[in-house]
């Protein structure tokens, strides 16, 4: 699969999860006691187009491995266990927390990832990009430093991810606060900021527009 996505890509790179260029981003977890997450997801449908985001799943939150990812993970913070399910192909933005966040690939999947200490005066360069692929069962901690959105798709059947992150995040924020600074123009939801490609969806809801450069397509 690594093979046939790099041919078909040649505008930027792509790696495997293993390789020593993802430990700028984050780590690899062992999965071997997940099975009740992947048995779970089963009944988690792809939509027939877009992207699905449910922040806190009750069922996947409430199994016991949950328990310890928070308590090993997150030091005790009470977490939230949701899932991401979509057709997406395209970078369209970057996203970044102020924590960690877990994502388990129930499919095959690629990651665009980048790193916060690139965005100058609240703009992105997509020349800073690295892809990053996923084999089904795989999961990764990725850090609060690296940019991140959706997952993107490597076949026509679309891809389902689990997210973990500490409980709200990715909830409403009542008000936003005026920007006193470059980075509070890209806060966007609880423990989320947020820099949009000026072709997404995020930007035509009022989103920061600040990446630069194409809006990149995975081709497989």
């Amino acid at each position: 699969m690594i093979h046939k996505l790099k041919e078909q890509n040649t505008s930027f790179p792509i790696y495997t999860c293993d390789n020593p260029a993802f430990k700028r981003y984050g780590k690899l977890i062992d999965t071997s006691t997940y099975k009740e997450y992947r048995i779970i997801m089963e009944n988690r449908a792809i939509p027939n187009s877009g992207n699905i985001y449910i922040g806190l799943d009750p069922e996947l939150t409430s199994c016991q491995i949950s328990s310890e990812i928070a308590s090993k993970l997150y030091g005790g913070l009470p977490i939230q266990v949701g899932f991401c399910n979509g057709n997406n192909s395209k970078l369209n933005a970057l996203e970044y927390h102020k924590s960690s966040e877990v994502n388990i690939a129930i499919t095959d999947l690629v990651l665009f990832l980048g790193d916060i200490r690139d965005i100058n005066l609240a703009t992105y360069s997509t020349t800073n990009i690295e892809a990053f692929f996923l084999p089904a069962g795989t999961a990764c901690e990725l850090y609060a430093t690296t940019l991140h959105f959706a997952p993107c798709r490597v076949s026509d059947g679309g891809f389902k991810s689990i997210i973990i992150l500490p409980l709200g995040t990715n909830d409403i924020l009542e008000t936003l606060p005026t920007p006193a600074c470059d980075e509070e123009k890209l806060l966007w939801l609880k423990n989320k900021w947020l820099i949009a490609h000026p072709e997404s969806i995020p930007a035509s809801k009022g989103a920061h527009v600040g990446i630069t450069g194409p809006n990149i397509e995975l081709k497989y």
